[in-house]
């Protein structure tokens, strides 16, 4: 959260709105450019808390704190090679545009600024309709639309396998506008997509007919039959009123896949529907059937249009069916408590990441995917989620043990009061699970 400290208050929010000037984001080299996604974390939290404060006020149910910990969890996910590997879609377009420009506009001209805005913005409407309406694309993209629920966290839910697809609708840009104009536009272009997931704003009016708002985008997460294939704007609607995409919201859109997934399984959501493209194209007759599983749209089947048939979209109506699983009380604040202390973590090693070793950060990495890997499980109440959790508290305690016999909180040897605790924390952690797993083994031997 230190990053909250670096970034004036209004200069944050100004920034999720896009509402910025030319100056202050015009930069030569792509050193200097913010990480602007990374600085608005402390935030989207902030977003996050106050949407959360406004359901508990109205009594709503437009969230659920399994949902949104899963959405916040993908989102961590999806981050996750760029702790090991350097950005595609950046390191991407700078060889590109090293090796094969043809024309440098100048980066501190507010032509160039203005330009590059459009020209990212209608990358990003091509990218994502073709995420939609191309089965292997729309494996990663899926995990976006996953939840049945559409708040301020949805807009978190991200896939770690999206970004090997979308940087290539930039590359034109490549050809003359410099990398340090084009980071900035891609950056803020994500960074606007965060307020719109919500139900809070209605409408924005005349506005409506220009920018991409909560109320189109909400029509883009429905599975309505009205709602499929629509609304397709990163930043602005034109380009959807242009391409003969865009749908205004009409009845209650009920959100979610047209098939959900049911489940909170973070590896289900990010790779479930890829391992069932590969299923479908084993099974298909024949090569060109097999290509078209790749490449027609998530719908398609052999006789049927390219991006499928509307006709087999089923047909909801709001208030519809969510996907929940009621847990014990103990089990719910425990999650919350573990949740929050893994994305304390989480948050830690982002800080620090520059100064570790690959193999440090690797471990890290892989401590996190377990982590999410075990919440889902409990948050599924799968059979297995004691054998997960008595795993990963142990070896979250041993792994700060050893950090603080490594100096990661300063001397070697030192152990800081919090440290202490949280330590703490786990071992009783780890004996509350072993006794659950216990009692449920000798359940199974009396049953037997």
């Amino acid at each position: 959260m230190s990053n909250l400290a670096k970034v004036p208050f209004l200069t944050g929010v100004r920034r999720l709105f896009y509402l910025v000037t030319v100056n202050e984001t015009s930069f030569k080299d792509v050193e200097e450019v913010p990480l602007y996604i990374n600085e608005a974390t402390p935030f989207f939290f902030v977003c996050i808390f106050l949407e959360m404060a406004v359901m508990w006020y109205k009594k709503d149910r437009k969230a659920r704190f399994n949902d949104g910990a899963t959405s916040i969890g993908a989102g961590q996910y999806s981050r996750l090679p760029m702790f090991l590997l350097k950005s595609i879609m950046y390191t991407g377009y700078i060889w590109v545009y090293d090796r094969y420009h043809i024309y440098e506009l100048p980066w501190d001209s507010a032509w160039t600024w203005w330009i590059c805005f459009l020209g990212v913005d209608l990358g990003y409407y091509w990218f994502h309709r073709l995420a939609h309406e191309v089965n292997f694309m729309w494996a990663a993209h899926q995990v976006h639309h996953s939840s049945e629920y559409y708040n301020f966290t949805t807009a978190l839910r991200q896939s770690v396998l999206q970004v090997y697809t979308s940087w290539v609708f930039y590359l034109p840009l490549a050809l003359f506008m410099p990398p340090s104009v084009f980071m900035v536009h891609q950056e803020l272009n994500i960074l606007y997509q965060f307020w719109i997931h919500t139900q809070y704003v209605k409408s924005l009016g005349p506005l409506e007919y220009i920018l991409n708002t909560p109320s189109h985008h909400r029509v883009h997460h429905g599975r309505n039959p009205y709602c499929i294939d629509k609304n397709y704007a990163g930043t602005l609607i034109i380009w959807d009123r242009l391409f003969g995409t865009f749908q205004a919201e009409e009845e209650e859109v009920v959100y979610g896949l047209t098939h959900p997934l049911n489940t909170f399984d973070p590896n289900v959501i990010q790779f479930g529907y890829l391992k069932y493209m590969i299923e479908r194209f084993r099974e298909m007759d024949g090569w060109r059937n097999k290509l078209k599983v790749l490449f027609c749209g998530p719908g398609w089947g052999p006789g049927k249009p390219r991006t499928g048939d509307i006709k087999d979209i089923p047909v909801v109506k709001a208030p519809w069916p969510q996907y929940d699983v009621k847990l014990p009380a103990w089990v719910s604040v425990y999650t919350v408590v573990h949740f929050t202390l893994e994305l304390l973590f989480y948050q830690e090693v982002a800080a620090r990441k520059e100064g570790l070793s690959q193999l440090s950060v690797l471990l890290f990495v892989l401590h996190i995917g377990l982590c999410l890997t075990s919440f889902g499980k409990i948050f599924d109440n799968n059979p297995s989620a004691p054998q997960y959790e008595v795993l990963r508290c142990l070896l979250t305690l041993i792994g700060e043990v050893l950090l603080c016999h490594y100096g990661f909180y300063g001397a070697p040897g030192y152990r800081p009061s919090f440290v202490v605790a949280l330590q703490g924390v786990f071992l009783f952690s780890f004996c509350l699970w072993s006794s659950v797993l216990y009692s449920k083994t000798m359940k199974a031997r009396k049953v037997e």
